[in-house]
This record gives structure tokens, C-alpha cells and sequence, in this order.
């Protein structure tokens, strides 16, 4: 349709977190925003738009799954040499972003992505755009000390997780006007359910559905610290049952799986799943990286987390470290080693499991998707940009989500 609102949202397999957030705004269009028809465009901005930024994507995560300790340095790195402002990358950014909106033609483009606001606000000046295109920035990091290339003054809109990411954003020195606080971009599809449906999610899994559940997640690439500490947990003599996630790492399935044989209790071992609130509902429990949207997907499921600091987290991820445990929703576990009497504590302790569980309560803003979905309405040129609570029908298009 002629008169259709058109949203491009620019995103980056930068490990899972990214992606997760451009699906949640999608199915959030889909079931909040109240008019008939918007459609939808999800890119990978980043690695599309150029061999050499490709190359970058992979070597990014190719640290990620096998070298989590070198993560400080590439943080520091980026955070010193700013790649998102430099020409370099502008010069090999610019043909395909110019391309996509010459196709395209978007109403507002929306960041999920540290490394794309600054590359699409330069192009929208050069274009003569952006005084009629909004740049609005969801960021995914929640707590203070996240990337600086979060921080761009041509961005129209800023919606963060709460009080912390907006203070990092002034102090990057963003105008506090710009800043909104709306919660993480959660897909609606994490969310607690009760002790039945759990049950039914663990039968589903063909596990056990009275046995306590641990997830072990070792996230979108496959990697870190958590192969070790399931290794650990492999040893151990526990009366629980596990479900692995190996993610996009094909090897490292294939080695879970042949561990998984050798364990004492249950373990189902999964590759790359678009199912993880499933998992997660499962779960009494998740092993764990503290990526941010990955811990706010488990709040949500109120479970708690027993979270991997066998190395110093990610800068940008050392501040969710603490939110954890400063809120009691999780246990900080220092060595792979720790695994099985931590996990075997919890058994022990029921009221200690209780109170955690409890503590993941109301610690993400309840409906921040909505909350987002309304304010990226607002700046729609089609002004019915009400948020409802049913989902309406939807004109969605999708480039490789």
C-alpha cells in the first residue's frame, strides 16, 4: 500500500543480543501498535554492507565463542579508535545503506546496533533526510559502562533500560531531552508461566517434568567460559536433569553430545534454537553469560541465574554482573569448579532457591516493549500511533531476521 508506514530497523549478528532485539520490535509492531498496516524492514547494516565489515562480524565472534578473556581488549579498542565515525568504514557503508533506503524509503529507522546510528545519521544529512526521518536508538546494553558508540547527538530518540544506561548516555554527553526510559526490548514471548505449563515445556524437551531443570546456555555463538563449567557439571552426581544450548557452534554440539553420554543424570543437548523462552520456562535455573537482553529474556521468565564470572565479564556486560547480585536474583559463580555444589546448595536450600526466584520479580519495567513499540509509533508520519493490548493485522516484511 502507497500510504503504508515503513520502519527500518538496522541490526548486526554481533552475538545474539542484536537480533533478539530486531525480532522483539517486530513481533511488538506486530501485536501492540494499533493501525492496520505498517510494514517492517530488518537489516544487518554491519556485515552487509561490505566484505570487510563481514570479516570484522566474524572475527568479533569468532573471539566471543573462543576467547571471551580477549573481549576486555576489544571493548578498549573500540572504545579508543571509534570505527562507527570513521571514514573508512563510512566509505564502505555508504553504497548499500544509500541502496536500502533508495529501496526502501522508510518513515524512521530505528538502532539496535552501537556501530549503525552514526553511519545512517551522516547519510541521512548527505541524503538531505534528516530533518524528515527520525533515528531512534533502542539500546540493548542496560547498565552503565556500555560501548561509547552508543552515544551519537544525531540521534532523534533514545530508549534505554532504565536509570543507569540514561546517566551513561549524558555522560557520553547525549542531551538528557533525547533519553526516555522504556525497558529492554523483550520479545513478548518471554514470560513466567506456571508450575503446569513448565511441566509441559519439560515434557515437550522429553524430560522429566517434576525434575529440577538446569539450562545451560552458552548463547547465540556457542562458546566462553559455559563448555568448561558444563564440563564440570557433567561429573557431578546430582539428581537434576540439563538442557545444553550449543547455539550456532556445530562442534561444539557434537562434543556436548558425546559428553552428555558420559553424565550421571539427563542432559538434552540442542543446537541453534529460535525456542529459547521454551527452554527458559523449563528451567529452574540457567547457567549463563550476563549478556543483557539474554539476562532481562530470563527475568522476565522469573528464572533465576547462576551467572559465568570465571573470567571478568565484558565491560559492557560487568554492570548486569552486578545488578544480579546486588538484587539476589542469581549467584556469581567464580570457578567452573564451583558448579556442581552450587547447583547441589540450591537442592539443599529450597528457601534460598525461593528467594532468588523471587528477586527476579519486578526487576525489568513490565510491557517495555509496548512501551517502546508506542514511542517509535509516535514518530510515525501516520499520527494513530495508539498502542492497544490485541494484536491487529500487519503488512511485515522481513530481510534475513
Amino acid at each position: 500500500m502507497p500510504n503504508t508506514p515503513k520502519i527500518l530497523i538496522i541490526s548486526s549478528d554481533t552475538g545474539g543480543g542484536h537480533r533478539s532485539a530486531a525480532q522483539a520490535l517486530v513481533e511488538g509492531l506486530q501485536k501492540f501498535r494499533e493501525s492496520k498496516f505498517v510494514a517492517v524492514r530488518v537489516i544487518k547494516a554491519v556485515e552487509e554492507s561490505h566484505h570487510i565489515t563481514e570479516k570484522l562480524v566474524n572475527l568479533y565472534n569468532w573471539i566471543l565463542r573462543n576467547k571471551q578473556h580477549w573481549m576486555k581488549y576489544v571493548f578498549w579498542a573500540m572504545n579508543r579508535f571509534r570505527p562507527e565515525t570513521r571514514d573508512f568504514v563510512y566509505r564502505r557503508s555508504f553504497g548499500y545503506v544509500a541502496e536500502q533506503f533508495e529501496k526502501w524509503c522508510p518513515h524512521i529507522v530505528v538502532s539496535v546496533h552501537p556501530l549503525t546510528q552514526h553511519i545512517f545519521a551522516r547519510i541521512l544529512k548527505e541524503l538531505n533526510l534528516a530533518n524528515q526521518v527520525p533515528l531512534v536508538t533502542v539500546v540493548t546494553d542496560p547498565c552503565y559502562g556500555f560501548w561509547k558508540g552508543w552515544a551519537c547527538n544525531d540521534v532523534s530518540l533514545y530508549l534505554v533500560a532504565n536509570e543507569e544506561a540514561r546517566r551513561q548516555l549524558i555522560d557520553y554527553g547525549v542531551l538528557s531531552e533525547k533519553i526516555k526510559i522504556s525497558g529492554m526490548p523483550i520479545h513478548p514471548k518471554f514470560h513466567e508461566v506456571d508450575e503446569k505449563s513448565a511441566q509441559a515445556a519439560r515434557q515437550a524437551l522429553d524430560l522429566n517434568p517434576d525434575k529440577f531443570t538446569v539450562f545451560v546456555n552458552a548463547g547465540w555463538a556457542g562458546g566462553g567460559n559455559i563448555p568448561q563449567i558444563f564440563r564440570e557439571l557433567i561429573n557431578g552426581e546430582l539428581d537434576v536433569q540439563t538442557i545444553f544450548l550449543a547455539g550456532k557452534n556445530e562442534e561444539l554440539r557434537k562434543e556436548a553430545e558425546e559428553l552428555a553420554k558420559t553424565a550421571k543424570f539427563p542432559v538434552k543437548v540442542i543446537g541453534y534454537s529460535d525456542d529459547v523462552e521454551k527452554i527458559m520456562q523449563s528451567a529452574n535455573v540457567m547457567i549463563s553469560k550476563l549478556g543483557g537482553l539474554t539476562t532481562f529474556e530470563a527475568l522476565a521468565c522469573h528464572l533465576p541465574i547462576i551467572a559465568d564470572t570465571t573470567t571478568p565479564p565484558m565491560p559492557q556486560e560487568a554492570g548486569t554482573v552486578n545488578l544480579i547480585a546486588k538484587n539476589g536474583a542469581g549467584i556469581l559463580l567464580k570457578k567452573a569448579t564451583d558448579i556442581v555444589p552450587t547447583i547441589q546448595s540450591l537442592l539443599n536450600d529450597s528457601a534460598r532457591y525461593a528467594q532468588m526466584k523471587a528477586a527476579t520479580i519486578g526487576m525489568a519495567i513490565p510491557n517495555s516493549t509496548q512501551k517502546i513499540i508506542e514511542e517509535i509509533s509516535a514518530l510515525l508520519p501516520n499520527r494513530q500511533a495508539a498502542v492497544i493490548n490485541a494484536p491487529q493485522e500487519i503488512e511485515t516484511q522481513l530481510a534475513q531476521v
